[in-house]
């Protein structure tokens, strides 16, 4: 990707649950150039897996989605987020438990606040879900890309049981819910 066309993109930072779902789901949309799981939210530099898995060190499993804001908007990329994982959970998402998994949007301007309150405000008057929303919305900090065998897990291990139990049926779900938004193969 040229240097001229990498500032035209524009930068999501969520948290929703294992990192490892999110980027297979945004790997796929149409206008998203890149995905980087990583951690954010936390008080330690350069964290590990195994720390952050830990809960001590505050961060949240994220994935950091690079997109053309003239092909897919921000709101566009949180109605996707939210439709992904369930931000009625605390701390949880199926069987992941801890603060690692918590739903939250990291956000890059104050712009993004602003639309991810406004898109939040919507489900709830919408009444979208049954319990309250606990999604939190922050300015991002710090943003720490995830150890290499974490990024493209997905498409690198389809076969391994987490993948097709848990990841396989969400790429299913968006897929048959998003498909005006799926990229074209060519």
């Amino acid at each position: 990707m040229s240097e001229s066309r990498k500032r035209d993109l524009e930068v999501a930072t969520l948290g929703g649950g294992c990192f490892w779902c999110l980027e297979a789901i945004y790997d796929q949309v149409h206008g998203v150039e890149d995905v980087v799981s990583g951690y954010a939210g936390g008080t330690v530099a350069s964290p590990s897996y195994e720390l952050v898995c830990s809960g001590a060190t505050g961060h949240a499993e994220v994935v950091q989605v690079a997109f053309d804001p003239e092909v897919i908007t921000y709101g566009e990329i949180l109605d996707i987020f939210f439709s992904i994982h369930d931000p009625t959970t605390l701390n949880r998402q199926g069987a992941d438990v801890g603060t690692q998994y918590r739903s939250v949007i990291f956000t890059h301007r104050a712009t993004q606040h602003e639309t991810a309150q406004a898109v939040i405000r919507n489900l709830e008057a919408r009444k979208t879900y049954t319990d309250p929303i606990v999604t939190q919305v922050t300015p991002l900090q710090a943003f720490y890309p995830a150890e290499d065998y974490h990024q493209e897990y997905f498409a690198k291990h389809p076969e391994r049981a987490y993948c097709r139990a848990v990841i396989s049926p969400k790429v299913a779900k968006f897929q048959k819910h998003f498909s005006d938004l799926l990229k074209v193969e060519v």
